[in-house]
């Protein structure tokens, strides 16, 4: 899609402020709202490192609000998994088409997201085992497209995490991911001078966005929590299915 330089940035700058409230209620879903959205008229290779720095500021902001509910011990295999995995990601996004990589996630994730609307639950005996490959899959999904957040996501929700455990345990290990990702991208030469631009137009969406989605995210309760999480989840697998076939 052909647009001009300001006509982007307005478009941007809506998407990122909606992406960010929902950050900010569900500490998730910014990316999967934003890429399949941008990517329809900006090259992935802008929006992947973008919304990776952006996912770095929010998490720091979402984190410190949600700090007394953080179990590190709890996620440091899936955070070491994801680590050792975002170099993968990183070289498939240098030598995949674009439009597979959204179409490969977007299946992954609404058949997923459909599956656990309909009740699907996974009897997990070795949580602490299981962390590994969700950890690995989602390292190289966040290396690649941005997107690392489904196969956590869809972890906690199978094992039915309280709302604000949920909260610290993504936004903790998203942070840690991003920490990590960020140096990855910048040795890779995708921190490009249009990549820094774009940051820039947009920025000041994305703070205003997460504040608003914090101060709604205390007014949430459980069931709808865990009810927006799936539609969202649904959403936005077939948003990245349908940004990848154009």
């Amino acid at each position: 899609m052909e647009l001009t330089l300001a006509s982007q940035i307005i478009i941007g700058l809506i998407i990122i402020f909606l992406a960010g409230i929902i950050q900010g209620i569900t500490s998730f879903g910014f990316s999967l709202l934003a890429v399949p959205i941008l990517s329809l008229f900006l090259p992935l290779k802008i929006v992947t490192p973008m919304l990776v720095i952006y996912s770095f500021v929010m998490n720091s902001v979402i984190l410190y609000n949600v700090r007394k509910h953080v179990n590190i011990r709890k996620i440091a295999i899936l955070v070491i998994s994801g680590i050792v995995a975002i170099p993968f990601g990183t070289y498939l996004l240098k030598v995949l088409d674009e439009g597979v990589l959204k179409i490969l996630v977007g299946a992954i994730v609404t058949l997923s997201a459909l599956a656990f609307i309909r009740g699907f639950k996974v009897v997990i005996k070795n949580e602490k085992l299981s962390y590994v490959p969700v950890g690995i899959i989602s390292g190289i999904l966040n290396g690649s497209v941005s997107l690392s957040g489904p196969p956590v996501i869809l972890f906690l929700t199978n094992q039915g995490v309280e709302k604000q455990i949920f909260r610290a345990s993504l936004t903790s290990y998203f942070w840690v991911i991003n920490l990590f990702t960020i140096p990855m991208f910048m040795l890779n030469g995708l921190i490009t001078k249009d990549v820094v631009s774009y940051t820039g137009y947009l920025f000041p969406a994305l703070i205003i966005g997460v504040l608003v989605g914090i101060k709604v995210a205390g007014k949430v309760d459980e069931k709808f929590f865990r009810k927006l999480t799936l539609v969202l989840m649904l959403i936005m697998g077939i948003l990245s299915i349908i940004s990848g076939i154009k």
